[in-house]
C-alpha cells in the first residue's frame, strides 16, 4: 500500500477531523504542516495540491483528495469505519446533524472570514466577538438535534460517528473563543466520551502544535 500523506494545519478544524478518522482507521500517515497564518496555503506549491488553497489535502491509495467531508466519506467506504448507518433515512439524519456544524458553523468561523471581519472594522476584538456570535447559536441548535438520540455514550451510539468527528473540532474552537457550551448536556456527554478515546486524544491540536 502506498504511503499516506496529510497536508494540514494544527488548528484547522477540517484537518482535525481527518486526523481523528485516520486514527480511527489505524492508518499510519506522514504529516506535512501548511502554516495558514503565514499564508503557506497560498503558495504555488500548495495551490498545485489544491487550487482552492485549503487544507487538508490527503494523498492516499494513489489519489490526491481535498475537502474534508469528501475525504471522510472515502475513508469510511474504503476502510469500513462505520461513520454513518446504512439505512438511508437514519443516514440522512446523521449527516444533517454533522453538517449543522461542518457546513453551517465552520465556514463562517474560519480563519480568513474572521480576519476579514477584523480588516473591515479595524478592531482586533471583533475576531472573538464574531466567533461567539456564530458558534453559540449553532451549537444550541446542534444540541436540540442531538437530543433525538440516546446517549450511549457517543453522539449517536456506542461508537464514534461522523457526528463526533465534526463535533470535537468545533468544541475546540468554542473553548478557544469563549463560546459557552458547557450548559448543553447531550453535547457535553458526547464530548466526554470522545475525550476519553485514544483516536481523538492523538488528533487534538495540542498534540500537533509546532
Amino acid at each position: 500500500m502506498s504511503e499516506i500523506t496529510l497536508y494540514d494545519f494544527w488548528r484547522s478544524s477540517a484537518s482535525y477531523r481527518l486526523r481523528i478518522a485516520l486514527n480511527l482507521a489505524g492508518l499510519t500517515y506522514t504529516q506535512i504542516p501548511v502554516d495558514l497564518p503565514t499564508k503557506q496555503h497560498k503558495t504555488p506549491e500548495h495551490l498545485a495540491r489544491n487550487p482552492q488553497g485549503f487544507v487538508p489535502v490527503l494523498d492516499i491509495d494513489g489519489l490526491r483528495l481535498t475537502q474534508s467531508l469528501a475525504i471522510l466519506d472515502y475513508l469510511d467506504q474504503t476502510r469500513d469505519l462505520g461513520l454513518l448507518p446504512k439505512d438511508p433515512a437514519a443516514r440522512a439524519k446523521m449527516q444533517a446533524l454533522a453538517h449543522s456544524i461542518a457546513v453551517d458553523i465552520h465556514p463562517v468561523c474560519n480563519l480568513q472570514v474572521a480576519a476579514y471581519a477584523v480588516e473591515i472594522t479595524g478592531r482586533e476584538e471583533v475576531r472573538a466577538e464574531w466567533m461567539r456570535r456564530f458558534i453559540r447559536p449553532g451549537m444550541v441548535a446542534f444540541e436540540d438535534l442531538l437530543s433525538a438520540y440516546a446517549q450511549t455514550p457517543f453522539a449517536c451510539g456506542d461508537a464514534p460517528s461522523l457526528v463526533d468527528i465534526c463535533l470535537m473540532p468545533q468544541v475546540y474552537n468554542a473553548r478557544r473563543w469563549g463560546a459557552e457550551i458547557a450548559d448543553l448536556p447531550h453535547t457535553m456527554a458526547a464530548v466526554t466520551a470522545c475525550e476519553a478515546h485514544p483516536a481523538f486524544q492523538a488528533a487534538h491540536p495540542d498534540q500537533h502544535q509546532p
